[in-house]
């Protein structure tokens, strides 16, 4: 049966999450609603990364199967069955065997802070109106891309059964009123993206020193990290995948 990989954008003030869950919306439900209606039948989808409640991406998937033709040409009409805050981007055919969460090969976040007041950016970043040291969030950034046991920064009760993570990239940018903090790695655990950035706040802060923050990710206990920044300043910007293994529809 032919497999097909769904990327998506959307907002995520208004959703519980990405995945399916009992008595509360996600994305994945108003998608899979919006599929159903299109085409007529209930299409069971899986999804890439998790986000959580509140939580942002410039692009995720899902991939489903469907005995069916679908054509580029459904973007216009699914997308304009969708909430205004989710779109479909691209549809892509793919081989039966791929799986968009397992064949992910990395996966990108950024999180913006902004230190002024905007009501523009009240739900798509963390208003922080603190003096930071830019020198010392990038020696951090620096020292988390360093180490590769995420302990600290996961959430308890979760199933993980490694803690394990190649970061590749790590760092922080500052873009006009904007602080952006920008990690890529292989995976990600639960909470590791805002733990992540709730520590490093503390040593922009001077709270802790860079030693502290080492000995942090060292002991591996999540007590000591920092998960206190609200969501809606965090974006899944990027999902990669082998080269050549999405193509859409129209180049077949």
């Amino acid at each position: 049966m032919p497999r097909y990989f769904l990327e998506v954008a959307y907002k995520g003030t208004q959703y519980s999450g990405f995945q399916i869950q009992e008595n509360a919306n996600s994305v994945q439900a108003e998608v899979e609603k919006a599929f159903a209606v299109y085409l007529r039948e209930q299409i069971q989808m899986t999804g890439s990364s998790r986000t959580d409640t509140g939580v942002h991406a410039i692009q995720n998937f899902f991939h489903f199967d469907y005995p069916g033709s679908i054509a580029g040409s459904s973007l216009y009409n699914i997308n304009s069955i969708l909430p205004e805050d989710i779109v479909v981007k691209h549809i892509y055919l793919v081989e039966s065997g791929n799986h968009c969460r397992f064949d992910a090969i990395s996966r990108e976040y950024h999180y913006y802070i902004h230190q002024e007041k905007d009501p523009f950016l009240r739900d798509r970043a963390y208003y922080y109106p603190y003096t930071l040291d830019i020198e010392k969030l990038q020696a951090a950034a620096t020292i988390a891309e360093t180490h590769s046991d995420f302990t600290t920064f996961s959430k308890r009760n979760t199933q993980t059964k490694t803690f394990l993570c190649t970061i590749s990239k790590s760092v922080w940018l500052n873009q006009g009123a904007c602080y952006i903090y920008q990690v890529k790695a292989n995976r990600f655990l639960r909470g590791m993206v805002r733990g992540l950035v709730g520590t490093m706040l503390q040593v922009g802060r001077n709270k802790i020193s860079l030693d502290d923050f080492m000995g942090i990710i060292q002991s591996k206990d999540c007590t000591r990290a920092d998960f206190s920044v609200p969501a809606h300043g965090l974006f899944l910007t990027n999902v990669n995948y082998p080269d050549g293994m999405l193509k859409s529809p129209h180049d077949l």
